[in-house]
């Protein structure tokens, strides 16, 4: 079955610096697109970036553009979220997401109005002082 698992989270001083990783199972990463969402304490699930399965499509949303960059290695089965600079505000559980039909939405309101079907359990970032 479709498993996806996050990994990379942790604490991190403001300005500095992660890498997550979301490791794919149960289906063939390279025919499919991948989501990071991320969900604040009190507040909505948001999708963070996206990358479509033949690199044609990337989101990112306004927040995070120039500090996170999304990647795949489909011979690792695994998406990755480089996130840089980062701020106090970037504090999320953060989630990876597939959809064997979706692929990546380039607005934001298509992600909650559509959703993915498949999602990881999270990984925590905290970036504090």
């Amino acid at each position: 079955q479709v498993q996806l698992v996050e990994s990379g989270g942790g604490l991190v001083q403001p300005g500095g610096s992660l890498r997550l990783s979301c490791a794919a199972s149960g289906f063939t990463l390279d025919y499919h697109s991948i989501a990071w969402f991320r969900q604040a304490p009190g507040k909505e699930r948001e999708a963070v970036s996206c990358i479509s399965d033949a690199y044609t499509t990337t989101y990112y949303v306004d927040s995070v553009k120039g500090r996170f960059t999304i990647s795949r290695d489909n011979a690792k089965k695994t998406v990755y979220l480089e996130m840089k600079s980062l701020k106090p505000e970037d504090t999320a559980v953060y989630y990876c997401a597939t959809d064997l039909i979706k692929g990546c939405y380039t607005s934001s309101s298509f992600y909650t109005k559509y959703p993915y079907d498949y999602w990881g359990q999270g990984t925590q970032v905290t970036v504090s002082s």
